[in-house]
């Protein structure tokens, strides 16, 4: 909480994007740490969860939806309503259960896996592009893909839940035995038995992962088949567990003490410790929980629900992320406000309160989300750039926006109430912009600021050898040319202790929360660390760091494991960036130019 003026302001964000060296060459995953975008307090608690590889879903308590993660198909925009009793996220698709037993689903359609039939139903679940439901007569009814027959379901009326794999399909009969259909095969082509479940009738429970699935059995032990190349069909030995989740290739199961315990790839085998889980859900590598309190936990590679290693850029902005991709689109998660960026050819990105700015290759800009500030004015207009194609650089602030064009100079627009969106003249290199103040570096090196200052963060240090700039919620940083830190404005939360050093290539500012990158890779932070958004991960392999209000982004190298002809940039694949890099070097005589970094010594 921060005051304005003594006027006290429950929400206070910021936002900046910082990018090392964003090329093809240099593209990445994404890890992210801190909040998750669900507010789980009041009206609003979280009681169920459902996720999959590359977007989640969040029931709460008043029958309303939350969506988060990948959106290519939609699948990250909930229906409205307050009248869902159940969830399911299949691969790009999902279905919601409705309190009258009727079902609706949205995003990917292409095998009609998001148009249910009508009927009565009692329970769903959604699969890679198939979808299954359970009626109230004890009958299954399937749709979607069907190349492996996965939607033929059992005759039957005897059935008392049913679970939906990437190609395959269970059901648990009142008797305790399983029924399974659909694809056996893995990924290669080889036989592994995920839809043949094992004989029995002491089952209370089922799973489908991607190529594998799980049981519960009524003694509290776990069952595993299929697929195991990272162990996920091993279970753990014990007979107190009392949920399980099956994701792409990693387990989950949920103790009877309410403690987690997790198997399988092992980006995801890491579990949250404590007690009060009562919800789990696995997905691609990551996983979900939901405590009793009604707040969520997840963790695992691409915990936000991104997956791809091709991003070159990230921004974290309220309650909402966006990524840029070295093809120029963009993927955004988080309130489904700010999650449908336009398509574009893009090269920067940035992210307010709840709204988004993106630059385009033409030196346009382009903007989406809320056009109301925090003291509700519904025409403050942040997410409505000027018109115009001679723009170099973008900052979203709270409810602000500003934009440095090529000539130096800097336009400002959206709330204005401390003059924020009034920068001053000069010729600039480089703009930051924090909750309701603004940094701008000059093109000597010096530092000017503007905006609200009751913490003094506007009071830029004197100096002339600064290299980059970064404005929090009421704090700023600046990154000198020898590799040390600045700090200046509130110390609430310890936000401008920087770390002493020299080794500093990039920084970060969030609202309470400040994060640094090293030249070796690795991340250093400082500030309140409640939700763990001061708490990085470890690792000397990040490219890229961004800092938003109560979580955090960064970019990670991401290492080939395959030794692929043609891949000249290391990124796993051979794309167009490979013959572009092929193209710039074909005509380097090494014997002339030893030094080009394409001449490798043998």
């Amino acid at each position: 909480m921060s005051k304005f003026n003594g006027k006290t302001c429950y929400v206070i964000i910021v936002v900046l994007f910082i990018i090392v060296g964003a090329s093809a060459a240099d593209a990445g995953s994404i890890v992210g740490w801190g909040r998750q975008v669900v507010d789980s307090t009041g009206p609003g608690k979280v009681v169920s969860i459902s996720t999959s590889s590359s977007h989640s879903l969040a029931l709460k308590a008043d029958g309303s939806i939350v969506a988060w993660g990948s959106n290519g198909s939609g699948e990250a925009i909930p229906p409205d309503g307050n009248d869902f009793v159940a969830i399911a996220a299949g691969d790009n698709h999902n279905l919601a259960l409705k309190s009258d037993g009727s079902v609706v689903g949205w995003g990917s359609n292409a095998s009609g896996e998001a148009t249910p039939p009508d009927g009565n139903y009692v329970a769903i679940a959604a699969g890679g592009g198939h979808s299954l439901a359970l009626k109230s007569d004890g009958s299954i009814v399937g749709w979607g893909y069907n190349n492996y027959g996965q939607i033929d379901v059992p005759v039957g009326d005897d059935f008392v839940a049913i679970a939906a794999g990437y190609g395959h399909s269970l059901a648990l009969k009142s008797d305790g035995s399983i029924v399974g259909w659909g694809n056996n095969l893995d990924w290669r082509g080889n036989w592994s038995g995920q839809a043949t479940p094992p004989d029995g009738n002491d089952f209370v429970a089922i799973a489908a992962g991607r190529e594998y699935s799980l049981a519960l059995k009524l003694d509290g032990s776990i069952v595993g088949w299929g697929s195991d190349g990272y162990g996920q069909a091993t279970p753990p030995a014990g007979n107190d567990f009392v949920a399980i989740a099956a994701g792409g290739s990693l387990s989950v199961a949920l103790r009877q003490d309410g403690s987690i315990v997790a198997w399988g790839r092992n980006e995801g085998i890491m579990p949250p410790d404590g007690n009060d889980f009562v919800a789990i859900a696995a997905g691609g590598s990551h996983s979900l929980a939901l405590r009793s309190d009604g707040s969520i936990v997840d963790w695992g590679r691409n915990k936000h629900g991104v997956a791809g290693n091709d991003f070159v850029d990230v921004a974290s902005g309220g309650r909402h992320s966006l990524a840029l991709k070295s093809d120029g689109s963009i993927v955004a998660w988080g309130w489904h406000g700010q999650v449908d960026p336009p398509d574009g050819d893009y090269v920067a990105i940035a992210a307010g309160d709840e709204h988004s700015l993106a630059l385009k290759s033409d030196g346009s800009i382009v903007g989406w989300g809320s056009n109301i500030d925090y003291l509700f004015n519904p025409h403050s207009n942040q997410a409505i750039p000027p018109d115009g194609n001679d723009f170099v650089a973008i900052a979203a602030g709270g409810w602000h926006s500003l934009a440095l064009k090529s000539d130096g100079s800097i336009i400002g627009w959206g709330s204005n109430e401390h003059g924020q969106a009034d920068p001053p003249d000069g010729d600039f290199v480089a703009i930051a912009a924090g909750s309701i103040h603004n940094l701008a570096l000059k093109s000597d090196g010096s530092i000017i600021g503007w905006g609200w200052n009751y913490y003094g963060q506007a009071d830029a240090p004197m100096g002339s050898d600064f290299v980059a700039i970064a404005a929090g919620g009421g704090h700023s940083l600046a990154l000198k040319s020898d590799g040390s830190i600045v700090a200046w404005g509130s110390n609430d939360f310890g936000e401008i202790e920087a770390p002493d050093g020299t080794d500093f290539v990039a920084i970060a500012a969030g609202t309470y929360h400040s994060l640094a990158l090293r030249k070796d890779g690795s991340i250093a932070t400082w500030g309140w660390d409640i939700y763990g958004r001061a708490t990085a991960p470890a690792g000397n392999d990040f490219l890229a760091i961004a800092a938003g209000f109560d979580s955090s982004l960064a970019i990670r190298k991401v290492e080939c494991s395959y030794a692929l002809v043609g891949d000249l940039n290391d990124d796993c694949r051979v794309d167009f960036a490979d013959f572009a890099t092929m193209t710039a070097n074909w005509l380097i005589d090494c014997a002339l130019s030893p030094e080009n970094p394409a001449c490798v010594p043998k």
